[in-house]
């Protein structure tokens, strides 16, 4: 299914449309969250649409930033803004996957992502700046309606149990409340555990030999998929029958995502070495320093989805990495990803020179 663009979003609010409004499970949650919080607190409603969820929890006595990438929405919200009981809010254009948060503040007593969190597309790096800004003992929700309770066509607004499960997996406290169609998740105390590193299981008969392929954007973000058993790893696979592992890198990516490149824009660094259920297994560390294209699903029975990942956020990633992919990763960022399975490394001198690990 392709992915709603900001220009869709613009049309659909420029054409007066909206989103269903609150329900009466929804107020009473807000309100007793209102209860136990400081009146003035401060909460941010993340794809604010038109603004109807800003207003309430501003009547509950919130200061609240509401933001949403839609110009359109944005200015219906702003329009449609009268003077609330108590509290103030305040409308922001700003599209949190891709613009600065600096306008924002830095401590927000309550998050909320309403109905938007599914159209998020990286939404494990996001959900990471927004954690940063939960002040101490704040809470997260998130209201989303789940695959199950929606028609096939509008399931790209919706999450399974396997998302349910990766968003709550980085709580100590996560409360799940179903009601109306949709699936709330209270989330508290973000937990910082080390990212585990694991396989997917044993693999079939082969002579293991493959590249795991590094790919950066221009902000510096690797790119990580989220594979179908659970695990976080490279774009990369098997290589075939006279093939070099350069080449193998080059043909996997676009395969897997979409992206191309020539062999001449990818470097071998290293191959590294380890087993899996007794069998040798030989990874090709591969850095692709150009590209074209944006990433996509190609393979879902293998990858769910594509995400780009900032580096300083890999030892934490929750569920882990796949642990070939992280091998790869500790070749371009050394030390990264402390506690890794141990690995025989064998740096590669290409012609021409080294390659620098870390070029962006």
């Amino acid at each position: 299914m392709s992915q709603v663009t900001q220009d869709d979003w613009d049309t659909h609010y420029g054409e007066g449309r909206s989103f269903r409004p609150l329900g009466e499970a929804e107020h009473t949650l807000f309100r007793d969250l209102a209860s136990a919080s400081p009146r003035g607190e401060r909460a941010l409603d993340v794809g604010c649409g038109v603004g109807e969820l800003a207003r309430h929890l501003a009547t509950l006595g919130y200061t609240v930033d509401a933001v949403d990438y839609a110009a359109s929405a944005v200015a219906l919200a702003v329009a449609a803004r009268t003077p609330p009981a108590s509290g103030t809010t305040r409308f922001v254009r700003c599209d949190v996957e891709r613009d600065s948060l600096d306008d924002l503040h830095s401590a927000y007593g309550l998050i909320v992502l309403r109905l938007s969190y599914a159209f998020l597309h990286d939404r494990t790096r996001v959900m990471h700046r927004l954690r940063e800004r939960l002040s101490c003992g704040g809470t997260m929700v998130v209201i989303t309606p789940v695959v199950d309770a929606v028609p096939a066509e509008r399931r790209n607004s919706a999450l399974d149990e396997d998302e349910i499960a990766l968003l709550s997996a980085g709580w100590r406290t996560a409360e799940r409340r179903d009601a109306e169609g949709l699936a709330t998740l209270v989330l508290r105390d973000p937990a910082s555990c080390a990212v585990a590193f694991g396989g997917k299981g044993r693999p079939s008969p082969h002579a293991l030999t493959g590249a795991g392929v590094v790919v950066t954007d221009d902000a510096g973000r690797v790119l990580l998929g989220r594979s179908v058993r659970g695990v976080w790893e490279l774009p990369g696979g098997k290589n075939d029958g006279g093939e070099s592992f350069v080449e193998a890198a080059v043909r996997e990516l676009e395969e897997e995502t979409g992206l191309t490149a020539e062999a001449a824009d990818a470097r071998l660094l290293a191959i590294l070495m380890d087993s899996v259920h007794g069998i040798p297994r030989v990874t090709a560390a591969v850095r692709v320093v150009a590209f074209r294209g944006e990433p996509a699903v190609r393979e879902p029975n293998l990858i769910h989805r594509w995400e780009w990942h900032d580096v300083a956020d890999l030892p934490a990633l929750p569920c882990g990495l796949f642990t070939p992919s992280a091998q790869v990763l500790d070749v371009v960022w050394p030390g990264r990803l402390p506690g890794l399975p141990p690995v025989h490394r064998h740096i590669v001198a290409e012609d021409g020179g080294n390659p620098n690990p870390r070029r962006p």
